[in-house]
């Protein structure tokens, strides 16, 4: 056996110095769980490229009207010199594409395709993120309270999801939104079509926030930390608000990122079956319902609000991926 090797006073009172070789003078600091998120998520290659496309979308929706007027377009403007008379289509190839129009005309009118995307986007989106923001607020409320309270105020609120969840939504938006076309609430046109869908798609989807909100709670209520807050005397408002709020930031900003995307392909589906926003209101959905007649002979038609919606979702699926990941990494 070999005998055991001592170190010298000198030799063990070096070692720490040696251990720390070559990182004096650096300071080491400690990460939040912010910074731990945003580093995962720039890893994320394709979250980051969802989240920069995202970027533009709302950038190109909310600069929409001051783009039309720079470039001098206008999404309403018949252009019937384009229009062959006899067939109504557009002169040319690809939907009479050109440097003046660059993703071409429409059918019968001759509107300029790329003015009325511009046009529609910002239609869209607020919608999407009007109607997501109600269903977040009243799922959250409602699903905190459930999971925190327990009982029958649980049963209660879970079975009122119950309910929502097998209403029949797309009739009964067909319905109001049909009936409420004229006017209402001091409101006609297009704000009148905007309100009516931001609460009827934001109103009825809250159960899916709601439910996974109240799965959180139930988990976050049995931690140390609201065990030292009831400790402390706390009472059930402040413990909602000032401790299970905030660590429920998280999942309530990815599944509201992933929200979004359904409600843009909800919006688009009204719009499409008539009841949504009405012409000559430029939209993506009502757009797709102009091309049905058209898209055997002029495909462009369609391919250009149906790109449109796809790349739109696309961007915001990716992202709320990505958002996932980078918050929870353990639900890969």
């Amino acid at each position: 056996m070999t005998a055991p090797i001592e170190t010298t006073g000198a030799a063990a009172e070096a070692q720490p110095e040696a251990v720390l070789e070559g990182v004096s003078g650096k300071r080491i600091e400690g990460r939040s769980l912010g910074q731990i998120a945003w580093l995962r998520f720039r890893r994320d290659k394709v979250a980051v490229a969802g989240a920069i496309v995202v970027i533009l979308l709302i950038a190109v929706a909310a600069l929409s009207r001051p783009l039309q007027a720079l470039l001098g377009l206008d999404p309403n403007a018949p252009n019937e010199s384009l229009i062959d008379p006899n067939t109504t289509l557009p002169k040319g190839d690809f939907g009479g594409m050109s440097g003046d129009h660059l993703l071409g005309v429409d059918p019968k009118f001759g509107r300029d395709l790329f003015a009325r995307v511009l046009e529609g986007s910002w239609v869209s989106l607020i919608v999407a993120f009007g109607a997501t923001l109600l269903s977040v607020a009243i799922g959250t409320v409602l699903g905190v309270i459930a999971g925190f309270y327990r009982g029958r105020v649980d049963a209660f609120i879970s079975r009122m999801m119950d309910v929502f969840l097998a209403f029949p939504l797309l009739l009964f938006a067909i319905a109001i939104s049909a009936s409420l076309q004229g006017g209402a609430f001091g409101l006609e046109g297009l704000p009148l079509h905007i309100s009516v869908l931001i609460f009827v798609i934001g109103f009825f989807n809250w159960p899916y926030m709601g439910r996974i909100v109240r799965a959180q709670t139930l988990s976050l209520r049995e931690r140390e930390f609201v065990d030292a807050a009831r400790g402390m005397g706390a009472r059930g408002p402040f413990i909602l608000f000032r401790e299970l709020l905030p660590n429920l930031v998280g999942p309530i900003i990815v599944y509201s990122t992933l929200l979004i995307p359904s409600n843009i392909l909800f919006e688009a589906a009204l719009s499409f079956l008539g009841v949504g926003i009405q012409p000559p209101q430029a939209s993506w959905g009502g757009m797709l319902n102009q091309a049905v007649k058209y898209y055997e002979v002029d495909p462009q038609y369609m391919i250009v609000p149906g790109l449109a919606i796809f790349v739109t979702v696309l961007a915001f699926n990716l992202l709320g991926d990505g958002l996932r990941d980078a918050l929870d990494p353990r639900s890969r």
